[in-house]
C-alpha cells in the first residue's frame, strides 16, 4: 500500500480491520475449540477400554519385532530394530502407524486427574514398602531391599568428592539488544541450522555439551542396574523410562542456541563424583551429526543425533534424527528416539519450548515402554505432561506412568484384578525429580549441572585434545562477557566451517568414531581416554586455530 501510494491513515485504517477481523476469527476458533474438547471429554471414559487394548497390541508387536534379533555389541552380536538410515517420512509413518487417531483418547483418559495435583501430591505419595505390597510377587518383590537406591545418588563413600563452580563468570562488557526477526526474517521455512546468527543468540555451550546434559540424571541408570542384577527388570524399566524423559528438564526456559561444532570438534567429561565418563565428536557436517558414548556404573549409552529444523516465522520445530541405545553389562538392551521439540513466540510475547510426540523404549527382553509427550493446546491448564505405560511380552500392561517433562515422573504398578479406573494420586510413587535452579541464574537460565560443562580449570586444560569444546574461542569469550571479541571469533570460525564439506568430500574421517555398515550408526572405536593419559594428540589438529583457504586435509585414522 506505501508502494502504490495510499494516505496513510488509510492503511491505519485498514490495519485496524484486519486486527478486528483477526481477533472475532480467534474468538471462533477458541470457541469450538471447547466445543470440541467438551464432546471429547463425554465419550473418553466409553473409549478407554477400547483403546488401551489397541496401544498395548501395537508396542507388543514392535517389542516381537526387535526380539528376532540378537544382543547388539560387545560380543552379544548385531540387531537393527531401528536404523538411523531410515528416512525422517518412514519413522514418522512408522510413529503413526504405531498410534492411531483412535487410539489417541487412551493417553488422555483417566490420567487427567492428575492435572492439577501432579506437581503437588509429593507430599502424599506413599512409602517405598507401601509400593511394593501392591506389586505382588516375582519381578517386585525386591523393591523393599533397594531402597536406599531411592535417593540422590551422591553417595560420597562410593564416588569421590569433586568441587566445581556454581556461577559463571561475571560479564566483562554490557550485552547488546539485538532484534531476532531482523537477522531471520529472510530465513522463514528453512534449515535454521544452516542460518548464521550473532554470538548474542548463543548461550556459552556447544551441542557437544548439550548432549551430555542428558546424563544429568545417570544415577537412574545405576538405579536400573542395580534393580537388573536383583532380577527386577520391571523396576530397571521404569528407571530407564524416568532417565529418557528427565533429560529434558534442563531445556525449561532455555532460549539461546548451543554453538554448532566445527567438523572434528569434541568434548570429554569425566565425572567421578556421578561414576561416569562422557565422549562426543562432530562426525560429519553435512548431514550434521553428533556422535557419543558414555559409560556408568554396570552399563554404556551410545547414539547419534542429526537436528532438522524448520522456522515458521513464530516457531521453530526441532526434528531429532537418531537412535539411542542403553546397554547394561548383563546384555539387557533399550533403545528410543527423541521427540520433536517446539520454540513458540520468536517474535511476539514469551518464548517458550515444548516437546511433543511419542517415544518407543524397546528392550530386548522382558518389557517395553511407550511415553506420550502431550503437545500443548490454547486450554492446557497443565501443560508438559508425559503419561505412558509397560507392557511385557505377552503385551500385557503391568505398570503405568505419568508427570511432567519439566518437573518430576510417577509410576503405579497395575493390578489386573482390579477395575479398570481413574487411578488416585495417593498410588503412585516417585521415580524422579529435578534438581533445584541455581542460585545464581543467568539470562541463559542454565541448570546447577550445565553451568559445570564448560569450566576449564589449568589442571584439565593441559590434558585436552586441542579438538575440545572448552577451547573453543568464540565461546570462551561470550562465556566471559566479552561479546565484541566472541563474536569476531565465531565469524572467523565460521569462515573455517564452510571449508568442512570440501574436507568431508577430499577423504576426512572421524578421529574416535567409526560407522557401522550393519545398521548405519557411529560407534566409539575406543583409545580417547589412554590417548589422554599419555597426552597423545598427534592426530588431533588445532581446529581452532589460523588457517588458510588451501589447507590440507587434517589427518585422521
Amino acid at each position: 500500500m506505501h508502494v502504490e501510494g495510499l494516505d496513510e491513515a488509510l492503511i491505519k485504517d485498514c490495519e485496524q480491520i484486519m486486527l478486528s477481523e483477526f481477533s472475532e476469527f480467534q474468538r471462533q476458533l477458541k470457541l469450538r475449540y471447547e466445543e470440541h474438547l467438551s464432546f471429547l471429554c463425554t465419550f473418553q471414559q466409553q473409549l478407554e477400554d477400547i483403546n488401551a487394548d489397541e496401544v498395548t497390541t501395537t508396542i507388543h508387536e514392535g517389542q516381537l519385532q526387535l526380539l528376532k534379533h540378537a544382543y547388539a555389541c560387545s560380543g552379544h552380536g548385531k540387531y537393527s530394530e531401528y536404523s538411523t538410515t531410515e528416512s525422517s517420512d518412514d519413522v514418522e509413518k512408522q510413529e503413526l502407524d504405531e498410534l492411531s487417531d483412535e487410539g489417541e483418547p487412551y493417553f488422555f483418559d483417566t490420567k487427567e486427574s492428575f492435572c492439577d495435583s501432579t506437581v503437588v501430591c509429593a507430599s502424599k505419595i506413599r512409602d517405598l514398602d507401601h509400593a511394593d505390597k501392591s506389586c505382588g510377587t516375582g519381578n517386585c518383590s525386591d523393591t523393599v531391599e533397594m531402597m536406599d537406591l531411592e535417593t540422590e545418588p551422591n553417595d560420597h563413600n562410593t564416588f569421590p568428592y569433586i568441587r566445581r563452580r556454581s556461577k559463571l563468570p561475571d560479564p566483562i562488557e554490557k550485552e547488546k539488544g539485538v532484534s531476532l526477526w531482523s537477522m531471520i526474517k529472510d530465513n522463514v521455512g528453512k534449515d535454521l541450522t544452516r542460518v548464521c546468527l550473532p554470538v548474542y543468540f548463543n548461550e556459552p555451550l556447544s551441542t557437544l555439551q548439550k548432549c551430555f546434559e542428558d546424563l544429568e540424571y545417570s544415577y537412574l541408570l545405576d538405579q536400573a542396574y542395580e534393580y537388573g542384577k536383583m532380577g527386577n527388570s520391571l523396576m530397571r524399566i521404569l528407571h530407564v523410562a524416568a532417565f529418557a524423559v528427565s533429560g529434558y528438564a534442563s531445556s525449561d526456559g532455555r532460549h539461546c542456541k548451543p554453538f554448532n561444532p566445527l567438523l572434528g570438534e569434541t568434548y570429554e567429561a569425566d565425572f567421578p563424583e556421578k561414576g561416569i565418563r562422557f565422549f562426543s565428536e562432530k562426525v560429519s557436517h553435512h548431514p550434521t551429526l553428533i556422535a557419543c558414548h558414555s559409560e556408568g556404573k554396570g552399563w554404556k549409552f551410545w547414539g547419534d543425533s542429526n537436528l532438522k529444523s524448520k522456522f515458521w516465522g513464530q516457531t521453530i520445530q526441532i526434528d531429532p534424527v537418531g537412535v539411542l541405545t542403553l546397554e547394561f553389562d548383563d546384555g539387557e538392551i533399550f533403545q528410543w528416539r527423541k521427540v520433536t521439540t517446539t520454540i513458540y513466540n520468536l517474535i511476539f510475547g514469551k518464548v517458550y519450548c515444548n516437546h511433543h510426540g511419542t517415544m518407543s523404549i524397546l528392550g530386548n527382553q522382558q518389557y517395553s515402554c511407550k511415553l506420550k509427550f502431550k503437545e500443548q493446546s490454547l486450554l492446557e491448564r497443565n501443560p508438559r505432561q508425559v503419561q505412558g505405560f509397560i507392557v511385557d511380552v505377552n503385551g500385557t500392561k503391568v505398570a503405568t506412568l505419568m508427570g511432567k517433562w519439566d518437573d518430576s515422573m510417577y509410576y503405579t504398578i497395575d493390578d489386573i484384578s482390579k477395575t479398570k479406573g481413574c487411578i488416585s494420586t495417593q498410588d503412585a510413587t516417585l521415580l524422579w525429580k529435578r534438581s533445584k535452579p541455581p542460585a545464581n541464574p543467568t539470562r541463559y537460565n542454565l541448570s546447577s549441572f550445565a553451568i559445570t560443562l564448560n569450566e576449564l580449570a589449568p589442571e584439565l586444560q593441559e590434558k585436552l585434545p586441542p579438538t575440545d569444546s572448552r577451547l573453543r574461542p568464540d565461546q570462551r569469550y561470550l562465556e566471559n562477557g566479552e561479546y565484541e571479541k566472541a563474536n569476531a571469533e565465531k565469524q572467523r570460525l565460521e569462515r573455517r566451517q564452510r571449508m568442512s564439506r570440501k574436507l568431508q568430500e577430499n577423504g576426512w574421517k572421524p578421529r574416535w568414531f567409526w560407522k557401522d555398515s550393519d545398521d548405519g550408526t557411529f560407534r566409539y572405536i575406543g583409545g580417547y581416554w589412554e590417548a589422554r593419559e599419555q597426552r597423545k594428540w598427534d592426530n588431533c589438529p588445532d581446529i581452532f586455530g589460523e588457517f588458510s583457504e588451501d589447507q590440507n586435509v587434517p589427518p585422521s585414522n
